[in-house]
């Protein structure tokens, strides 16, 4: 599952591109505090995300980022310790930081969330009706875990999803091949690749 159907569109209506938790800073991955497994790849999503990131902006789409962040004594982290991961995105820590490939504009909006959903506790839903959002683009990571829940919730909110697979990463190969399976199963055209959208930007005229 790689892909939207053939002949189906890969972006209905007005979109939004949500960058989410594309974080670690300038920090090497092996020197990180983070305590979250992560499969392969992410090298590589580097320079297709920072391209995305640059047509959305020249044709007029809005870039939205989201950062997870905690606070040092975990007192917002929740249940997210009960999983499989250890404390991360924790306040002052540089790795916490966005990754220097996706900074946002002045202009463009930052939204810090204390949970795994990018609707859950934040302005994100004020914002995408600032912009008559009807498609949300969703890149980043996890996989199986910030995207799949912020897709859950985008859907219950009535948007179009559309996952661009080879933009995102998940704890595992395994988890987020899975994670696919059951956004697919929410919504039939949610998962497109990068060139996709790519071919939908170059039908939209310039601002």
């Amino acid at each position: 599952m790689t892909s939207t159907p053939a002949g189906a569109p890969a972006v209905v209506g007005t979109a939004v591109l949500i960058v989410v938790d594309i974080q670690g800073g300038d920090v090497p991955s092996d020197e990180s505090r983070s305590e979250i497994p992560t499969m392969g790849g992410r090298a590589e999503r580097a320079g297709r995300v920072e391209r995305l990131i640059e047509e959305c902006r020249a044709h007029g789409v809005p870039v939205v980022f989201i950062q997870e962040v905690h606070k040092p004594s975990l007192v917002d982290i929740g249940r997210e310790l009960d999983g499989a991961e250890g404390p991360h995105c924790v306040e002052g820590w540089p790795e916490t930081e966005l990754a220097p490939w996706v900074r946002p504009l002045p202009e463009e909006f930052l939204i810090r969330k204390r949970r795994y959903s990018a609707f859950f506790g934040t302005e994100l839903e004020i914002v995408l009706k600032a912009y008559r959002a009807e498609t949300v683009l969703l890149i980043g990571g996890l996989t199986d875990v910030c995207i799949h829940y912020t897709a859950v919730d985008a859907h219950q909110h009535d948007y179009r999803v559309r996952v661009l697979t080879d933009c995102i990463g998940g704890s595992s190969q395994e988890a987020h091949d899975a994670a696919l399976t059951a956004i697919a199963y929410l919504q039939r055209d949610a998962l497109v690749t990068a060139d996709d959208v790519f071919s939908w930007l170059e039908t939209l005229p310039r601002p």
